[in-house]
């Protein structure tokens, strides 16, 4: 007692005015309870104050060392364990679905999250109400004030670079200040629910008219489809705001990267979802390779403060936002800015934030708000992006919507507003063009890969297994060139020799013993994708409607179904350790319920036999190990009958053997259409694809 009365004593209030919490009779679990539910409740009502984020944080902690101590305690029955792992569990289980309701959430759970002074305060109150003796030392990272608990502000030392090189960066004001809007009709009228129940039961599509364009290829010589074009068009003649709604795979982010070359809205800032932040980076160095990108992860390490490109996913915008906010952006793309639908989130004010201060200082900017999502459903989630785009403020239309909707003489009284009110609004820039309207131009089937960043301890230790796989060839390589007898030499890398050694590499048993093979490596990553994958899974259901999710092991296919179960998505499985009865069924609730937005099938189980053609998406979240099995899962939707093209999404890992695979998959599909053409190349004898991977593997360590 006198212990704890003393670090009661070195708290920032003084022992005897602060009342000590009352202990809880049951242990931990309860207090723990009681905290996730306040935290569940806080998310729901869209109120994630300080406060909230801190005691978040501290459940989580809790629950990893309670979680940790239930299973070194070994004189406790097995039976006492097993119900407290299980109310562990559903803690956990609420820890989640919080964290994916508010996604900045996530940042907390991260290995290196800065634990506050308030958030160890808040542990200690914890512990004790639970009758518990906290730690003698509660860690601190660093000191903190109350404004700074929960988010970490960073000026990456690049950035910092860019400052001193231009300390007088100015506005630009080549464009007038906007202009109050003038008294008139609508003076004194509500106009935001007007303008949005206008779009509630309009038959016809919401998109804008566009020009024809002059060119259908890039300067690189690039084809670009005739819709995407005239979106480019339309920028280059100088219109500057856009909400793209196409459905995916009609090419946004080529459309919103060319937009911005056309017009110069550079320094560019890009803020998509983590799962696709390496994509763009890939995209950019594809449409506009004379413009450099680059990608902020974490505290921006490693981030090139005097790039033109600067992508941000959402998750870590808290801690870039005020940099971000001078350095003299003159175009902003938000990419599924449906993740800003709610205002109140932080994430919402942010990029809201963000584009203010572009919009003050740029005069008149390039902003895109990029998003899959019908704009007939949930018409209110649209506000935020009406506001981001300067279309709208808190209060009503800005001066030129103001201004246009002035035109039509038209009051929300009148019977013709509706209509008139919605095609002004759409004027403003409002594109959206779907599979069916532009099936001529692009492809019946065709394979869109998305590659990923492995973040965090899960891609280190990836990458370090990949690296030991690879040394491990070397070492191989090098004491097999050493004992050579024939006495033959080769210049360079002995090609056939690699091909050798791969093959050993590949029939050994034993190399599992001493580190990773190709086949575990594999598996590994393919569970280190599956959040990732299954995340992508949830936003095209969400924006197009059913999607097929293949993998090939059974731990990617449970994460998958764990991940859309927290997201209240309805499903179906299709594996198979299934009865034949009960796979008809939930191929059946697929096809005929519209709810279940998701097919999740095993790729060595369901990849035949299957007409899914009810959707026209497929996600791939692992590779094969043949072009034919990725072929025979796509093919399950692209048969016969298939009304739309399809699009199969690879997930890839970058960085990673990964890319090594996919890359042959490509190759043996060109070999393999080559050789139905007549060639006599003998496609079967190169078919191994674990020894091509480990092949180019051992040739890329070597040429290091």
């Amino acid at each position: 007692m006198a212990r704890r009365g003393q670090r009661q004593s070195g708290a920032t209030r003084p022992a005897p005015q602060r009342r000590r919490p009352a202990r809880d009779a049951d242990g931990l679990l309860p207090v723990l309870a009681r905290a996730v539910r306040e935290v569940e409740s806080a998310v729901e009502r869209s109120d994630v104050r300080p406060s909230v984020r801190t005691k978040f944080q501290v459940v989580a902690l809790l629950v990893r060392e309670e979680r940790s101590r239930v299973n070194a305690d070994h004189t406790s029955s097995d039976a006492y364990r097993a119900e407290q792992l299980r109310r562990l569990d559903g803690i956990a289980t609420i820890l989640a679905k919080s964290a994916a309701r508010e996604t900045t959430l996530l940042g907390l759970l991260a290995e290196d999250a800065v634990i506050s002074e308030a958030a160890a305060s808040l542990k200690r109150e914890m512990l004790i109400a639970a009758g518990q003796e906290p730690p003698r030392e509660e860690p601190v990272s660093r000191p903190t004030t109350p404004a700074d608990t929960t988010v970490r502000r960073v000026v990456p030392q690049t950035v910092v670079q860019r400052q001193l090189a231009n300390p007088f960066l100015a506005p630009d004001f080549s464009s007038a200040p906007a202009r109050p809007p003038r008294p008139g009709r609508l003076a004194g009228w509500e106009l935001i629910t007007p303008l949005l129940r206008s779009f509630e039961h309009a038959a016809a599509s919401a998109s804008k008219a566009l020009p024809e364009p002059t060119t259908l290829r890039t300067a690189e010589g690039l084809e670009l489809m005739p819709h995407q074009a005239r979106l480019i068009a339309s920028a280059a003649a100088g219109h500057r705001t856009f909400l793209l709604a196409d459905e995916p795979g009609l090419g946004k982010t080529a459309q919103a990267l060319l937009a911005a070359r056309a017009v110069g809205a550079y320094p560019l800032l890009v803020v998509v979802p983590n799962v696709v932040k390496t994509n763009w980076a890939r995209e950019a160095g594809l449409w506009t390779p004379k413009r450099n990108a680059t990608v902020i992860h974490g505290d921006g390490e490693t981030v090139d403060g005097f790039a033109d490109i600067v992508i941000v996913n959402y998750e870590v915008l808290d801690r870039h936002v005020g940099w971000l906010g001078d350095l003299g952006f003159r175009g902003m793309v938000v990419d599924e800015a449906h993740f800003i639908k709610n205002k109140k989130s932080q994430r919402s004010r942010n990029v809201l934030q963000l584009s203010e201060r572009i919009r003050t200082r740029a005069g008149r900017p390039l902003l895109m708000a990029l998003t899959g999502t019908p704009l007939i459903n949930d018409i209110e989630d649209f506000t935020a992006i009406w506001e981001f785009l300067g279309w709208i403020d808190e209060t009503g239309p800005r001066a030129e919507l103001m201004e246009s909707l002035e035109e039509t003489d038209l009051t929300p009284a009148d019977p013709g507003f509706s209509a008139a009110a919605r095609a002004r609004v759409i004027d403003m820039g409002i594109v959206r063009r779907r599979k069916v309207d532009v099936a001529a131009d692009i492809p019946a089937r065709r394979i869109a890969d998305l590659p990923v960043e492995l973040d965090g301890a899960i891609g280190r230790s990836i990458r370090d297994a990949e690296r030991e796989l690879a040394d491990r060839l070397v070492a191989r390589y090098e004491t097999a060139l050493a004992t050579r007898t024939s006495g033959s030499t080769v210049d360079g890398i002995d090609h056939d020799l690699v091909r050798r050694v791969a093959g050993w590499e590949r029939s050994d048993r034993d190399s599992a013993k001493t580190g990773e093979n190709v086949f575990s490596l594999v598996r590994r990553i393919g569970r280190a994708k599956a959040g990732l994958a299954a995340d992508y899974a949830a936003q095209l259901a969400h924006s197009v409607g059913k999607v097929v999710f293949f993998a090939r092991h059974i731990e990617v296919l449970d994460a998958a179904e764990e991940l859309f179960t927290e997201r209240g998505i309805r499903f179906s499985s299709i594996r198979g350790d299934q009865s034949r009865t009960t796979r008809q069924k939930n191929i059946d609730a697929f096809v005929n319920d519209p709810d279940v937005s998701i097919a999740v099938c095993s790729l060595l189980t369901a990849g035949v036999g299957l007409n899914l053609q009810v959707a026209s998406n497929v996600v791939l979240a692992e590779l094969s190990w043949t072009n034919a099995e990725q072929t025979q899962a796509i093919d399950r939707v692209h048969r016969i009958g298939q009304a739309e093209p399809v699009t199969a999404w690879r997930i890839i890992a970058a960085q990673t053997i990964d890319t090594k695979i996919a890359d042959l998959i490509d190759a043996k599909a060109g070999l393999a259409a080559t050789a139905l053409d007549g060639s006599d190349d003998e496609v079967a004898a190169s078919a191994d694809f674990q020894l091509e991977a480990l092949v180019a593997l051992l040739t890329n360590a070597l040429s290091e």
